[in-house]
């Protein structure tokens, strides 16, 4: 079997982000831009941080989870991002809204916020983030260096594209 994708380098960028912080929002265009430059070359992995002072983040993470599942984690992501002010308004109704706009199943978001089966999986999420000393977000980790985009997003992309770039190169 001659599978060229699973011999190409890849490098992991965990992003540690809560869906309804306007940082995390800015933020989208540097991820839509690090997609753009490496590909699936790099690997995007959201992680959950969500803070008490935005009631609704957690289920909305609990929401983002939910479509990971149904295959749309990233497109719902971005859906969520880009109309925080309508989450903190709107809170859960306003999530099942989202998925049924993009064609997920409703109904099973519905049922996941009200079973929280995926409460396990933000609160470990929240649990290594605290650990590694993630404290506000979005926070990225890549290369084992940890970088705070909620206090300074000035030159966050270099950076990250930097050691990106020096973990390809040393995977090749």
């Amino acid at each position: 079997m001659n599978d060229s994708s699973a011999a190409r380098p890849t490098a992991v960028l965990d992003v540690w982000c809560e869906l309804q912080c306007p940082d995390c929002r800015d933020a989208l265009d540097d991820l839509r831009a690090l997609r753009a430059r490496y590909g699936d070359r790099l690997e995007l992995r959201l992680r959950h941080f969500p803070l008490e002072k935005h009631r609704h983040a957690f289920a909305a993470a609990q929401a983002a989870e939910e479509a990971a599942e149904q295959g749309s984690a990233w497109p719902y992501v971005e859906a969520v991002l880009g109309r925080v002010e309508e989450l903190d308004r709107g809170g859960e109704p306003f999530l099942i809204e989202v998925a049924r706009e993009l064609g997920l199943d409703a109904e099973e978001f519905d049922t996941a916020l009200i079973d929280g089966r995926h409460i396990l999986i933000v609160d470990a999420d929240q649990a290594e983030g605290k650990a590694i000393g993630v404290t506000g977000t979005p926070t990225y980790v890549i290369g084992g260096e940890r970088l705070d985009g909620g206090k300074s997003r000035e030159g966050l992309r270099e950076r990250v594209e930097e050691i990106a770039d020096r973990l390809l190169a040393g995977s090749e």
